[in-house]
């Protein structure tokens, strides 16, 4: 696992959409960020897009993650570059200007120093072609936008070391990215390839009349686009194929191929009726919405379809899944270190989606429920009742439950949960959790009890050594602390 320590500050040179991208995703994983852009007014616009992140963050993953890093802009790329173990380019697709950049950025680092490149198309061994240390260099293709979108195509030149591209694999990952690491150079990689077969298919269709821009965008995302998302294209017609797969798919329609159905290798004139022609389909399409309103659309839709794909364990969900898998060990191997449970442990945080809303406007009184739940699994997991001590035959079984209503939760709040044990000895646990948003204000409490199970059985009994340590570890802590207001409260009765 690639650590903060390792890494050093990331130095990402050009604040536009990727750059601010590749920053956000840094940031929110817990990395320090140097950023530098030759445009003193792009800050703005970064600042815009590391707000949409830290919204999608929210939303995206419950799992608690690394304290988000710090951001430092700075007015010249050598500054930027102080203390950076990683440096990303991310400046405009022109040779000359790339190359100046690198050998500004090899003047002021060290040769061990990483040093990756999003271009979208030129291949390493032409940008690394007057480097000093062209070992240390390779092509990292992000797709916008970084922060949510989990591709990354790395591609090393002639001069790439084995180890370089070992150690950006190990870093993506740690950013819960898929890396794909293509084996041979070619202009534009393989993603860049397909979107622009896509795209100069598209542009005839306009431009012949066949279709506008919305019924086109239309046939994407409520057609193959669905397949694609999950399954991508080999999947796709694997399956199309029926029992016999592939091979009879290719047999089936392969003569197709060399029916005149498309212009591939010919490209339309983008004169000024055809611009305008797109233009305005594109302004009727979505014109009533700012460019921010559709980020934002954009972001929810994404985060959708990940966590949905999560609960399959499928495509752009697996990666999610793997992705909070690292984060919850992370988190479980960083408080383990500790052994201070001097104060209530931190459970869970997130932000409040949209759709947690009921008819009242705020947050909806099942979605509190959720919460707590997550908070006290992530509690279990602390323990070491985890997935693997589950599958041995042991759990905890809830078996009582209070929830306090204490201040009105709005959608888009942020919140984190606080756990503190009551009491762990034996087969009980008693957790008290306190539900806080930004303002540090008590929105909710929620108070369980628990008992060790035999999941053979189905009846209590005592838990693992290892879980009673821990219990007791905990709370010979959290007995000395003040008892959390509402402990024991009920709903009271008079007859």
């Amino acid at each position: 696992m690639i650590s903060k320590a390792s890494v050093g500050v990331v130095a990402c040179i050009g604040s536009g959409v990727i750059g601010s991208g590749w920053a956000a995703r840094f940031l929110e994983n817990g990395f320090d960020v140097n950023m530098f852009d030759i445009n003193q007014g792009s800050q703005k616009a970064a600042i815009k897009t590391l707000n949409n992140a830290d919204i999608a963050y929210s939303n995206l993953t419950s799992q608690l993650r690394p304290i988000k890093g710090k951001l430092t802009f700075h007015n010249t790329v050598q500054k930027a570059i102080i203390g950076a173990k990683m440096v990303i380019e991310s400046v405009p697709e022109r040779v000359e200007i790339k190359q100046s950049i690198y050998q500004e950025i090899e003047a002021h680092c060290e040769s061990n120093v990483l040093i990756a490149s999003s271009t979208s198309g030129i291949t390493p061994t032409v940008l690394q072609s007057s480097m000093q240390h062209p070992e240390r260099f390779y092509v990292g293709h992000p797709f916008n936008p970084v922060y949510l979108i989990p591709l990354v195509e790395v591609i090393g030149g002639a001069n790439t070391s084995k180890s370089t591209i070992k150690k950006a694999m190990a870093i993506y990952h740690q950013l819960g990215m898929h890396p794909v690491h293509l084996k041979k150079e070619i202009d534009a990689f393989v993603a860049d390839r397909l979107l622009e077969a896509i795209w100069r298919e598209s542009l005839w269709l306009i431009k012949d009349g066949i279709c506008t821009t919305s019924e086109l965008d239309d046939i994407v995302r409520y057609g193959f686009g669905l397949r694609y998302a999950q399954m991508g294209v080999f999947d796709t017609y694997r399956v199309a194929g029926g029992e016999l797969g592939m091979r009879h798919f290719i047999e089936q329609f392969g003569p197709c191929l060399k029916w005149p159905w498309t212009k591939l290798t010919d490209v339309p004139e983008l004169d000024s009726k055809l611009i305008n022609l797109i233009s305005n389909q594109s302004d009727h399409q979505s014109g009533h919405m700012t460019i921010e309103e559709l980020e934002r659309k954009r972001d929810q839709n994404l985060i959708a379809i990940q966590k949905s794909l999560k609960l399959t364990g499928w495509g752009a969900g697996a990666n999610l899944k793997n992705y909070e898998k690292k984060l919850n060990s992370l988190s479980k191997s960083q408080q383990e270190a500790s052994t201070n449970f001097s104060n209530q442990i931190q459970t869970y945080n997130c932000r409040v989606p949209s759709d947690w809303a009921d008819y009242n406007g705020h947050m909806n009184e099942a979605r509190y429920l959720d919460c707590f739940c997550e908070a006290t699994d992530n509690f279990m997991k602390l323990i070491g009742c985890d997935k693997t001590y589950v599958r041995q035959g042991k759990s905890y079984f809830t078996v009582e439950t209070h929830i306090r209503h204490l201040a009105e939760v709005q959608i888009g709040q942020k919140l984190q949960i606080k756990t503190q044990l009551i009491f762990g000895a034996g087969k009980r646990m008693h957790l008290f959790h306190t539900m806080e948003n930004s303002q540090g204000i008590n929105c909710a409490t929620g108070e369980h009890m628990l008992i060790h199970v035999s999941l053979k059985s189905r009846s209590s009994c005592e838990p693992g050594e290892k879980i009673k340590k821990t219990l007791k570890m905990i709370y010979d802590c959290h007995y000395k602390l003040k008892k959390p207001i509402g402990l024991g409260k009920s709903i009271g009765y008079k007859s």
